[in-house]
């Protein structure tokens, strides 16, 4: 499997990444464990995870991802696995179950206690990639930035990263670390995928001025792209259709965003694409995805081998420019969001 850099970092990981989000809801550590070593045999040595998975997202499930991503990991070479977490920031509005007392800002104790809680869960020294989930702008950047440049120094943390990070944001930690001396984010991490291609404005080229990659999460844009939701299906136990039947206002409005008249329709047509040129649409999505030059590793997810071997069938695959036209053909009238 290719293997890019993140960043201006040292840092070089395969171009697919394995997430983990769903680990400990949707699949139990056996099953979680399965997928992961599947994974892993087939080239990935990139694993996303989260001090706040697994999602969707319950009090009672806070850190779950993490304690099975460490017990997988005990048995593994670990100088062979690139392994990224995040610490959770303020969720800005979506529902964020209490991960320790307070304010969930970025500053030096919540910081602090956040990475000696993940290093404790995932059974090791140090994260390869430590990530700030959401931004806190009203906090600023300098000790957030001052506490994480400690812990790189510290050798607890190799390289720093953002996500859900805006074009705002990303200049303004940029011009931070470059002004104190401090770790600069190498990485941001935010939704990417043919029904959401808003990264391919400012962001994208910030990135490629600043020397900063994307790593995007939800390539399938949380399974629309798959097809499981089209012809007014509603799969058992899929995350949309959860948040689409539960109580959860937000959850609802999220749903929505992701799966209405206008996403389905594309979906639809992308899957005709895929079928007329031999592949699966997921396949079709993920390659699609990776091959931005702003991207370093695109993030998967799946809750059984099944669901992961399409995606890694875009392993070194490169579309043409026949399709890359027709995919832009496609989805060029759908900005996000969707609705």
């Amino acid at each position: 499997m290719e293997k890019r850099r993140l960043g201006r970092s040292g840092l070089v990981v395969s171009e697919i990444c394995m997430g983990t989000m769903t680990f400990g809801s949707q699949l139990e550590e056996k099953a979680s464990f399965e997928v992961m070593d599947y994974a892993y045999d087939h080239g990935v040595d990139f694993f996303d995870t989260a001090e706040i998975y697994p999602v969707p997202p319950k009090a009672e499930w806070v850190h779950r991802t993490e304690t099975i991503v460490g017990k997988w990991l005990k048995g593994k070479d670990r100088d062979s696995i690139l392994l990224a977490t995040k610490v959770v920031g303020p969720g800005h509005g979506w529902f964020v179950p209490p991960v320790r007392k307070g304010k969930t800002a970025l500053d030096r104790h919540h910081i602090r206690t956040a990475i000696e809680g993940s290093l404790c869960r995932l059974q090791t020294d140090y994260v390869d990639l430590y990530q700030t989930h959401w931004p806190d702008h009203d906090f600023g950047y300098e000790e957030t930035l001052e506490v994480l440049t400690e812990l790189v120094e510290e050798g607890k943390v190799r390289v720093i990263g953002s996500s859900n990070e805006t074009e705002w944001g990303t200049m303004k930690a940029n011009q931070t670390a470059k002004e104190l001396g401090l770790a600069r984010y190498q990485t941001i991490q935010n939704n990417f995928s043919i029904n959401n291609r808003r990264f391919e404005d400012a962001l994208a080229d910030i990135c490629r001025r600043e020397g900063i990659s994307l790593l995007p999460y939800s390539p399938i844009a949380g399974g629309v792209l798959s097809g499981k939701y089209n012809d007014g299906q509603l799969p058992e136990g899929a995350r949309f259709t959860d948040y689409l039947k539960g109580d959860g206002e937000r959850q609802k409005i999220m749903a929505k965003r992701f799966v209405n008249e206008k996403s389905l329709a594309t979906t639809a047509a992308l899957m005709q694409l895929a079928e007329s040129h031999g592949m699966d649409v997921v396949t079709l999505a993920v390659a699609w995805s990776k091959q931005h030059d702003f991207v370093a590793s695109t993030i998967i997810g799946a809750n059984s081998i099944e669901q992961l071997k399409p995606s890694l069938a875009a392993a070194d695959l490169k579309l043409s420019d026949e399709i890359l036209q027709a995919i832009d053909a496609i989805s060029a009238d759908y900005p996000y969001p969707m609705g």
